[in-house]
C-alpha cells in the first residue's frame, strides 16, 4: 500500500515514475481526507521541479476527470466540438465562436473560465449583459444544446472537482506555471464535457501567459497528446497575443465589440483568430459550414441572440456604460505605432475595474479600454492611443500608470506579421 511521504520522496528524488496505481490510491486518498493538503502541496512541488512523464500525467489527468461526472452529450443530434483559449487581452474570441460554429450545424458547450491579473473572462463578459446567467444545470446545458446549439456557461462544481482542489493549493504555493499541471487542469475539465473534438487557442507573447513560443509549443503538444489518449479529437493552434486582440479590452466594450464582428464589422485581427479556430472546429466536427457566409446572412448573430436569451439575458438591452473617459498614452511623435504591449494594456484594464487580483474579488462591467491605435496605425504627435472607461476617476491615475512604457512609435511601418504561427495535431 502506498503511501504520501514515501511518493513525495519518489518526485523530489525523481527516483523513477509514479505508477498509475499509485496515482489511482493518491486521489483516492485525497479525495478521502487521508492524505492531507500539505502533503499534497509538498507532491506538486516536486511536479514543479520534476514534472510527469508521458504515462504519469495520463494517468493523472483520468484521475481528475474520474473524480467528477462527465456530461453524456450522445443524444445530441449535432456533433459536439469547444474550443479553449489560454487566455489574452482583448480575447472574445468565444462570444463570437460559439454561434459561429453553432450556426454552422455543431453543438458548442463551451464551459468558460472567469478573469485574473491582466487576462479578461468569458463569464465575465457576458455578465455584462442585463439578465445573463452562466450558471447551468446539466439539464438546462442539454435544452440549450439541442435548440439553440450553443452554450458559454460556467463549468459545473461535478465536472472534475479534484481540479479545483488542487487549483487552490497551486495558487497559493506557486506552482501554477508548470506544464503538465497547467495541461492536466485544462483537460481534465474539456474531456469531461463529453465532447469529441477540441481547438486549442494557444496564446504566446507579451500578453500571454505563455511568453516564449517554445513554451506555448510544450504546452500545446501536451495538451494535445491528452486529449487524443482520452478519446477527443485534438488540435492547437498557437496564436500570437503581443498586441491586444480586437480594439475593445475590457466586459462590456468586447462584448460591443463582439457584436460588431457578429454583424460583419469586426477587427481584421479578431476575424482572423475566429475564422481560423471556426474552420478547424468544423472540420474536426465533420461539418463543411462557411463561417463568413454565416456572419454575412445574419446566422451567427441570430443564434447569438438566441444563446443569451436562453440564459435568461436581454440581447436587446443597452450594455452598462462608464461613467468617465479619458484618453491616454499619447503619441510622443508623429509615426506608425510598432508596438502596444498587450500586457501593459491588460494591466490598466484591471486597474480601472475589469479584472480581478483574487477569484473572489469583484469586477466592474463599465471599465476597460478602448485602443484607438494599433501596431501599423499612423498617429500624430499628441494623439491619445488608448482611451480608459471607468466609473471612479480615482483609478485613472494607476491605470496611466501601468501604460508608461506600452507604446513605440517608428518612422516605417511594422512588417504585417500573422496572428496564427504554428499548428500541433492533425
Amino acid at each position: 500500500m502506498p503511501d504520501a511521504v514515501s511518493l513525495i520522496h519518489v518526485k523530489r528524488d525523481n527516483t523513477r515514475p509514479l505508477t498509475d496505481e499509485e496515482i489511482h490510491w493518491l486521489f483516492a486518498a485525497y479525495a478521502r481526507g487521508e492524505v492531507a493538503d500539505e502533503q499534497m502541496a509538498a507532491l506538486l512541488m516536486a511536479i514543479y521541479f520534476n514534472g510527469l512523464d508521458g504515462p504519469e500525467l495520463r494517468a493523472w489527468t483520468g484521475e481528475m476527470i474520474a473524480s467528477g461526472e462527465r456530461l453524456d452529450l450522445a443524444g445530441l443530434a449535432r456533433p459536439a466540438v469547444d474550443k479553449h483559449s489560454t487566455g489574452g487581452v482583448g480575447d472574445k474570441v468565444s462570444l463570437v465562436l460559439a454561434p459561429l460554429v453553432a450556426s454552422c450545424g455543431a453543438a458548442v458547450p463551451m464551459l468558460s473560465g472567469r478573469g485574473l491579473g491582466h487576462t479578461g473572462g468569458t463569464l465575465d463578459k457576458l455578465e455584462a449583459i442585463p439578465g445573463w446567467r452562466a450558471s447551468l444545470s446539466n439539464s438546462e446545458l442539454g435544452t440549450a444544446l439541442s435548440t439553440v446549439g450553443a452554450v458559454i456557461a460556467a463549468a459545473g462544481s461535478g465536472l472534475a472537482p479534484a481540479d479545483g482542489r488542487l487549483y487552490a493549493l497551486r495558487d497559493v504555493t506557486g506552482t501554477v506555471e508548470s506544464i503538465p499541471l497547467i495541461a492536466s487542469s485544462i483537460m481534465s475539465k474539456k474531456i469531461a464535457e463529453g465532447v469529441t473534438a477540441l481547438v486549442l487557442d494557444v496564446k504566446t507573447g507579451a500578453g500571454a501567459f505563455m511568453a516564449r513560443r517554445e513554451d506555448a509549443l510544450q504546452l500545446a503538444r501536451t495538451m494535445v497528446t491528452l486529449g487524443e489518449e482520452h478519446g477527443v479529437r485534438t488540435r492547437a493552434l498557437i496564436t500570437r497575443m503581443d498586441a491586444p486582440l480586437g480594439r475593445a479590452v475590457g466586459n462590456a466594450l468586447e462584448v460591443e465589440e463582439a457584436l460588431a464582428a457578429l454583424s460583419g464589422d469586426g477587427p481584421a485581427d479578431l476575424m482572423e483568430v475566429t475564422y481560423a479556430l471556426a474552420g478547424h472546429m468544423l472540420e474536426l466536427a465533420g461539418l463543411d459550414g462557411d463561417p463568413a457566409a454565416a456572419i454575412a446572412s445574419g446566422r451567427a448573430l441570430d443564434t447569438f441572440k438566441q444563446m443569451i436569451k436562453a440564459q435568461g439575458g436581454d440581447p436587446e438591452a443597452s450594455l452598462p456604460q462608464a461613467a468617465h473617459r479619458q484618453g491616454a498614452l499619447q503619441a510622443p511623435s508623429d509615426g506608425w505605432v510598432t508596438r502596444l504591449d498587450a500586457r501593459a494594456v491588460g494591466v490598466a484594464a484591471w486597474r480601472l475595474g475589469a479584472g480581478r487580483a483574487r477569484k473572489e474579488d469583484s469586477v466592474s462591467y463599465t471599465a476597460g479600454v478602448r485602443c484607438l491605435a494599433k501596431p501599423g496605425d499612423h498617429v500624430r504627435a499628441g494623439d491619445p492611443v488608448v482611451e480608459l472607461y471607468v466609473d471612479d476617476p480615482a483609478r485613472f491615475g494607476p491605470a496611466i500608470a501601468a501604460l508608461s512604457e506600452a507604446l513605440t512609435i517608428a518612422s516605417e511601418p511594422p512588417p504585417v506579421a500573422p496572428l496564427i504561427v504554428d499548428q500541433v495535431g492533425d
